[in-house]
């Protein structure tokens, strides 16, 4: 159990996601929980026009869908984008638009947002908030972007790149919170944490 809160608070976390980053942090942190990814037709069906918003909409989609199969538990969604000049960037479908993106991204700023939701059916009880990091990449030359894009690395991953990997020595700087980058915000999920009211 994580010794910043309370244990009543921890029980019957369930992570609604099968992010190998996200459940790293979690366990880095010491939160004992349960992996239970949404139904992959539940990021498909989300609609939303704001791109600053569509994580928020995700990651409550895949809590509440998680929820009706724990509904006493404390679910935890989470979506990450990466947005640059209103485009977002989503994982690349392959290879080429691995590349693409990585071009599109060299030597400009771009945002990068994640979306948390924590929800709980028994009570009703549901919470969600995004948080925003600005990442600066370096220029980059065209045959950096071929090895990295060869590396595999980025391929399920907004934006085509891990910056708590490889893609690390594509970053000139990060403007925010680091983890928001990796994909789960740590600091917004205790303050979101803190809000869950305890079960009677």
């Amino acid at each position: 159990m994580n010794p910043l809160l309370p244990e009543a608070v921890q029980q019957n976390l369930v992570l609604a996601s099968r992010s190998p980053r996200r459940i790293d942090i979690l366990t880095g942190l010491d939160f004992e929980f349960e992996v239970l990814p949404a139904h992959d037709h539940v990021e498909d069906s989300a609609a939303c026009d704001d791109p600053f918003e569509r994580a928020v909409v995700r990651a409550r989609l895949k809590a509440e869908d998680v929820a009706l199969r724990r509904p006493r538990a404390t679910v935890i969604g989470a979506d990450t984008v990466v947005i640059v000049d209103g485009q977002v960037l989503e994982k690349p479908a392959d290879d080429d638009e691995a590349f693409g993106f990585l071009k599109t991204l060299s030597g400009r700023e771009h945002i990068v947002v994640t979306g948390l939701a924590i929800r709980r059916e028994s009570d009703g009880f549901a919470l969600s908030a995004k948080e925003e990091t600005r990442v600066l990449f370096r220029e980059l030359a065209e045959t950096d972007v071929r090895l990295y894009v060869a590396s595999g690395e980025g391929r399920d991953k907004a934006g085509s790149y891990a910056v708590q990997g490889l893609g690390a020595g594509l970053v000139r700087s990060i403007d925010g919170c680091f983890y928001n980058v990796v994909g789960f915000p740590v600091s917004l999920f205790f303050d979101l944490l803190r809000k869950v009211p305890l079960l009677p």
